[in-house]
Order: structure tokens, then C-alpha cells, then sequence
């Protein structure tokens, strides 16, 4: 079972199909303004981009500098604008989603050198996203997950970078490079990707610095630490119900470090430099084609062209609230970079997720409840098919005495992770519906879903042990008849000797019984004149070789059979009433005749009225009608069929 969800909207997704399809949600876009950066060239000069307000800016226009582009979006910081307004206007917002069992994903997009990952890690002075996205995640679990809630939670991270084209695992690089799959629900994951639990920032802390330093660095023109590869932080948080109907949720935090694209005249980029800037640049593209392709609603989104776009595929289009962080930077020099992001970021905006609730139930939920042969032949039944002696092995102790009504309840007693304020409140609500159940009974001790099942194992079992009684009494009644049949060859076998294959015994075929079929025509002229003798079957014997086991023993029998023969009179008889309808008949009349179709018989009566009448029946073969093999098979299968009076007579 799944739902989807919106804030406070929630839809069933059933196995069937969705009964409503999620809520649309677009992909909201935030653009930060770096300061000038001392050092650079220019620096003194008036910056090239200018904020408005909070949600729109503008940039000169290259083509005709006396105007400005002017954009617009969800949300813009300026120089001014620390790490902690950039985090809670755009980043905490989405938090209370995972919690909820949706994804979640936050990119940082832009050129190199524009304070991407500033903005995700920060500094120990000014932390960035990452940080301050796990403190308060990290304490929305402990709140929702602690005693007495109906959720239990826990969080686990991964951490790891596509470098040219390579999923490495930071948390264990040895793996070498992974591959990413997708679910039969359409969820991207990447089997093998180390996954690590953490329960406080601590444990996230000694976690991701070792993997931070992993991560592939290196200098260029204008950046000495330029990331070379895209960093994706992966947060897993599972919540499960601790009551009934024991549901599970899963919720996936994306934090994306992206590398920045490169202008190699700019950077110095050489040699493996060059390369990476290559394989960065190429990735980018791709994922501004595939933003571009959900805009205009193409049948086919090139997310399989580039790792990161597969990775991106929830957060880009599919089931993860997004939120990209497009950083520029002020200076004249990062012109053309600036206007590419904010390009970039513009079509962004217009991308539509559909974000659902990924919620199931557990599997030993439903597992059927296996009992063992004691518990379902009864305590009665065990104890009189165990004898006294194997009575007093099994029951060395004295009895005990009977269990309170709290101790009946062993079901919840099993419960030892369950509170036990809880557990004591579940225990006297036992007792006060066996109370007032029917005949004192617990209602709580047996659900109706294992009573069911119960039920049903229990008839399965008497169903079975009936059928092998049955099978038991016929096999005894075989042995028994096989005893009483040979008891002399009984006696005279041994017992470790094997019994001789009976004899092989031939039977012979009783011969069929053979019937004469006349036409009806001479059954009537046969009944008229009783002295009239046509004969229609030949008979003739042929003689059979029947052989048995032993090559001394052989017989003949002779055996009779009928061979079909045509007398010359009714012979004759059939050819004339076929000559006479092939001159008189009219093409429906010779339709009637087997193997004579439309065709034919059209190409009959125009032969006939050019050259004169048949005088034989085999001047069909100069018609061309039939060769003198199917001539045969027509006489032999028409001349029966005239002298039976089976045509009518020729017109």
C-alpha cells in the first residue's frame, strides 16, 4: 500500500492502480548572490548583476547595454544574506516531508568559483545546508520517535561522487565503480552503497569528514579547491509503526554538491584537468536537456545519458520535493556563466514532480502463522498418544499453578521493546474485555486475521490426515489380498528372494464386424426384383502371423476382409446420367456435382454450345476442366452418388 501526499492531501495508491493521481509539485528555484571576491580581475568594477527585491533581479543585457534582463523567482538572497536565511527561507521547509515518507532533494547549481559548496558545507563559523539540514532532522526524529509515539525512526547516510562518469562510494572508495538501478516502483537506488546509522550529529559528523576528504579536489585559476566531481549526500530516514497495522514508511533526503561548468580558457584547464572539465561540462548539458525535455513534454527524457541525470531522476520530474540553489557571482567576468544559470534556472522552475508517500506493511504481518502438530492435534488428543513413561520424561517438575488473566495474555507478554506503560494499559484492557467477552474469553489474545488463519491451517490438516487414513487402509487391504491369492508360492519363496514377473499373456483381437452399404436405389430395385443380384463388395481373406513370448509357439488365423468393387452395370449407368447432365444440364446443375465449381462448369456449357455435345465423358480433358487423375477421382466419387439419386435429374 502506498499514499500520496501534498501538506495535508493524502491519496491510496492500491496494488490495482492509482485511485487519484498525486498533486503536481513544482520544483522551486532560489538564486544566491555572492559578494565580490578580493584577488579577482575587476573587482573594483560595477557588478553585472543588481537584486530587486526578495523574488526578482536583473542583469544587463550583452546585446544592447542601455537595457536589463530581469527574472523572477521563488526566492533571491543577495550579498548580504547570511547561511542561515538561505537555509530556513528554502531548505527547513522540506523536512517535515520525510517524515511523512516522501523525498526530498536540494542541488546547488552554477559555475565554478560562484560559492556552491560554501552553500551546502559552509564553514565551522558559518555552517552551510548539510549541517544544519541533519541537526534539525536528526531532532525531528528523536522528537517523533521517542516513547510513546506511534513511530519508531531511524536515519542512515551515504555519501558519494560521480567522477568522469564513475559512482564512487566515499564512505568505502575501495568498492570501485557502482552502478544504479531502479525498483519495480520506480525508485533509483545503487546496490552495494555503504550505508551508515547514525543517532546524533556526532555520528554524522564522524562520518562524513573522513568522507569529505575522499572526494576528488584540485586547483585551478580561479579556485584552489575546485570540486572535480558531483557530491551526492544520501539521508535515509525509516519510520515503523509500532501498533497495528504495523506500516512502514521511507523517506530520502538528497543533498547535491554539483560541479560547476568550466570555461577552459578561463580556468587553465590542462591535461586530467581538461578531461574532468570535459566530463563536468558534458553531465550539465545533459541535465539541461533533460530540463528542457520535461518542459516540453517529450515522450522520451534523456535521463539514461549521464549518471548524475539518472541519480536526478526523483528530484528532476519524479517523486522527490526539489529545491536548486542557482549561485552566480557579481563580477563582469562570470557574464556569460551567470546568464547560463539563470537560464538554466528560469526553464527549472517549470519542471513538475509528483511527490507520493512510500508506506507499506511488513511482511511477517501477513505471513501465515505456522503450528506445530501438538498445538493443533490438542492438549487431550497429545496426551493420549504419549505414553506414561514418555509422560514423566517430559513433566519432571511439580504443576504450576494456573496463570492469572495477565499471564493468559502471552502475546503482548513477547512484546519486550514495547513500553511498558503501554504494555500495563493493553494488559488491564485484556482483562476487562475477557471480562465482558462471551464465555469470559480474551478478545485481544486471538485477532480475527490469525483466528482466520488458524482456522483454516486446522482444516488443512484434518483434510490431510483423512486422506492418508485412506490411503493407509487401501494399501493394507492390497497386502492383504495379495497374501490370501499365492500362499503356496508365499511358502515356497524366500523372504529375501523377489517374487517372479507374472507370464506375459497375448490376447487376440476379436475381428470387427463388417456392414455392406448399397446404394438406395438398388435397395429398391433389390426389394422389387428379390431374383436381381448386384454385387457391390468383393470379399477376399488374407492370412495373419500372430506370435507370442516363445518363438515355439506361432498360429494363423484367417482373417476376412472387404474390398470395394464397382459393378460394369451400375458403371455404365453412372457415366450416361453424367454424360446426359454435362449435354443438358445447365451450369446450376453441374454445380451440383462434386468437384464442378462456378468456374468450371461456366467453362462446360461454353465449350458446349461452341463445339457440339459430349460424346464421352472424358472429353472433359479437352476442356482443360480436370487432368485424367482428377477425371478418376470425379467418376468414382459422382457415379455412387447418381445412381443413388443423390443429384436431380439434368433440366
Amino acid at each position: 500500500m502506498a499514499a500520496a501526499t501534498l501538506g495535508a492531501g493524502r491519496c491510496r495508491l492500491s496494488k490495482v492502480g492509482i485511485v487519484r493521481r498525486p498533486p503536481p509539485a513544482r520544483v522551486r528555484v532560489a538564486v544566491r548572490l555572492r559578494p565580490f571576491v578580493d584577488g579577482t580581475s575587476g573587482a573594483n568594477d560595477t557588478p553585472c548583476v543588481r537584486g530587486l527585491d526578495s523574488y526578482s533581479l536583473e542583469i544587463a543585457n550583452w546585446r544592447n547595454h542601455q537595457e536589463t534582463l530581469k527574472y523572477q523567482f521563488d526566492a533571491f538572497y543577495g550579498e548580504g544574506s547570511s547561511q542561515q536565511d538561505i537555509y530556513a527561507g528554502s531548505v527547513q521547509p522540506i523536512l517535515r516531508h520525510l517524515l511523512e515518507g516522501q523525498n526530498a532533494s536540494v542541488l546547488a547549481y552554477g559555475p565554478t568559483g560562484a560559492g556552491k559548496t560554501h552553500t551546502m558545507l559552509g564553514s565551522p563559523e558559518q555552517p552551510g545546508v548539510i549541517p544544519r539540514a541533519l541537526m534539525d532532522l536528526l531532532q525531528l526524529t528523536r522528537e517523533e520517535g521517542a516513547e510513546g509515539r506511534p513511530w519508531a525512526l531511524s536515519v542512515t547516510m551515504s555519501y558519494l561522487e560521480i567522477y568522469q562518469e564513475k559512482v564512487i562510494d566515499l564512505l568505502n572508495p575501495a568498492s570501485g565503480d557502482l552502478v544504479i538501478r531502479e525498483d519495480c516502483r520506480g525508485n533509483i537506488l545503487i546496490p552495494g552503497l555503504t550505508q551508515k546509522p547514525i543517532t546524533s550529529f556526532a555520528d554524522f559528523e564522524q562520518h562524513f569528514l573522513p568522507a569529505s576528504r575522499n572526494r576528488t579536489v584540485g586547483p585551478t585559476r580561479l579556485n584552489q579547491r575546485s570540486s572535480r566531481s558531483h557530491a551526492v549526500l544520501l539521508v535515509k530516514v525509516d519510520q515503523r509503526e509500532r501498533l497495528a497495522p504495523f506500516r512502514q514508511r521511507e523517506g530520502k533526503l538528497y543533498l547535491i554538491d554539483l560541479a560547476g561548468s568550466e570555461d577552459n580558457r578561463r580556468t587553465g584547464n590542462k591535461g586530467l584537468r581538461l578531461k574532468e572539465s570535459g566530463a563536468i561540462n558534458s553531465s550539465l548539458f545533459v541535465l539541461g536537456k533533460v530540463v528542457d525535455a520535461l518542459n516540453q513534454g517529450l515522450p522520451r527524457v534523456p535521463y539514461r545519458d549521464s549518471k548524475l541525470t539518472r541519480l536526478l531522476q526523483d528530484s528532476l520530474g519524479g517523486s522527490a520535493h526539489s529545491i536548486l540553489i542557482a549561485n552566480i557571482a557579481p563580477e563582469r567576468c562570470f557574464y556569460l556563466d551567470t546568464v547560463s544559470a539563470l537560464n538554466f534556472a528560469a526553464r527549472s522552475k517549470e519542471v513538475i514532480n509528483r511527490p507520493f508517500t512510500n508506506e507499506s506493511l511488513q511482511p511477517n504481518v501477513l505471513a501465515p502463522v505456522k503450528l506445530s502438530q501438538k498445538e493443533l492435534v490438542g492438549p487431550s488428543e497429545a496426551k493420549r498418544a504419549r505414553g506414561p513413561e514418555e509422560e514423566e520424561v517430559e513433566n519432571p517438575e511439580p504443576l504450576a499453578p494456573p496463570a492469572s488473566a495477565s499471564q493468559k495474555f502471552s502475546s503482548l507478554q513477547k512484546l519486550s521493546s514495547m513500553d511498558p506503560a503501554m504494555l500495563e494499559r493493553l494488559l488491564s484492557l485484556d482483562r476487562l474485555l475477557g471480562s465482558r467477552g462471551t464465555q469470559g474469553t480474551p478478545l485481544l489474545s486471538t485477532p480475527k486475521r490469525e483466528r482466520m488463519v488458524l482456522m483454516k491451517t486446522v482444516e488443512e490438516k484434518d483434510l490431510e490426515i483423512e486422506r492418508l487414513k485412506l490411503k493407509q487402509k487401501e494399501l493394507e487391504a492390497k497386502v492383504r489380498a495379495q497374501e490370501t491369492v499365492d500362499p503356496k508360492e508365499k511358502e515356497n519363496c524366500s523372504p529375501t528372494m523377489p517374487r517372479p514377473l507374472a507370464r506375459r499373456t497375448v490376447t487376440v483381437a476379436k475381428p470387427l464386424k463388417k456392414a455392406v452399404v448399397l446404394p438406395l436405389q438398388l435397395i429398391q430395385e433389390q426389394a422389387a426384383s428379390p431374383n436381381a443380384s448386384i454385387h457391390i463388395l468383393k470379399k477376399k481373406s488374407r492370412k495373419r502371423k500372430l506370435e507370442g513370448l516363445d518363438a515355439t509357439e506361432s498360429k494363423e488365423k484367417a482373417e476376412d476382409c472387404w474390398e470395394l468393387q464397382i459393378s460394369p452395370e451400375l458403371l455404365a449407368q453412372g457415366r450416361q446420367k453424367i454424360l446426359d447432365m454435362l449435354n443438358e444440364g445447365s451450369a446450376r446443375d453441374l454445380r451440383s456435382l462434386q468437384r464442378i465449381g462456378q468456374k468450371k462448369a461456366q467453362l462446360i456449357v461454353g465449350w458446349r454450345e461452341l463445339h457440339g455435345p459430349f460424346s464421352q465423358v472424358e472429353d472433359l480433358e479437352r476442356v482443360k476442366v480436370m487432368s485424367g487423375k482428377q477425371l478418376e477421382s470425379f467418376l468414382k466419387a459422382n457415379i455412387l452418388g447418381l445412381a443413388a439419386g443423390q443429384y436431380g435429374s439434368p433440366s
